[in-house]
């Protein structure tokens, strides 16, 4: 498996799918206001991915769903059950999240995903210990698409 890692905006990666670090789709997401990879993704693609992953009901911790990607040019976006009920990251929820979203992308054949550091930031994980966690999981993944871990600002 090719994964590379950039310093950037996941929005502005040239990949087929991106993914959101999201929670598990317990509370309605019209009560949330979204925050850091949500939000931007919110501002920049709008309400209909949200309505959508919120209609698909709780996600298990690590699981992944795929919805449209309202305004943006990806085929799709990946939401990950990034973080637990008390808005924190594991170890396992950060590495899950990973596996699932890669078995979904599969799934939609893209070629290319693009991932934030999952549980860096809502997740209260560090960002370098979610970075490699992350790195381990990709290790653990045969497969031809190609990933990029988008670190963004100063992270």
């Amino acid at each position: 498996m090719r994964v590379s890692v950039v310093q950037g905006d996941l929005l502005d990666q040239k990949t087929e799918a991106i993914v959101n670090s999201w929670n598990r789709n317990i509370i309605p997401w019209w009560l949330l206001i979204p925050t850091g990879v949500s939000g931007a993704i919110k501002r920049r693609a709008g309400s209909e991915p949200f309505r959508e992953v919120g209609q698909r009901g709780p996600i298990a911790l690590g699981d992944a769903v795929a919805t449209g990607a309202g305004k943006l040019p990806y085929k799709a976006i990946i939401h990950v059950a990034g973080i637990n009920m008390l808005w924190r990251a594991s170890a396992f929820s950060i590495g899950q999240s990973v596996k699932s979203a890669m078995v979904v992308a599969a799934r939609l054949n893209v070629a290319s995903i693009a991932f934030p550091v999952i549980g860096a930031g809502a997740g209260s994980f560090g960002v370098e210990g979610a970075a490699r966690i992350m790195l381990d999981a990709f290790a653990e993944i045969e497969s031809d698409i190609e990933a990029v871990l988008v670190r963004f600002g100063n992270q």
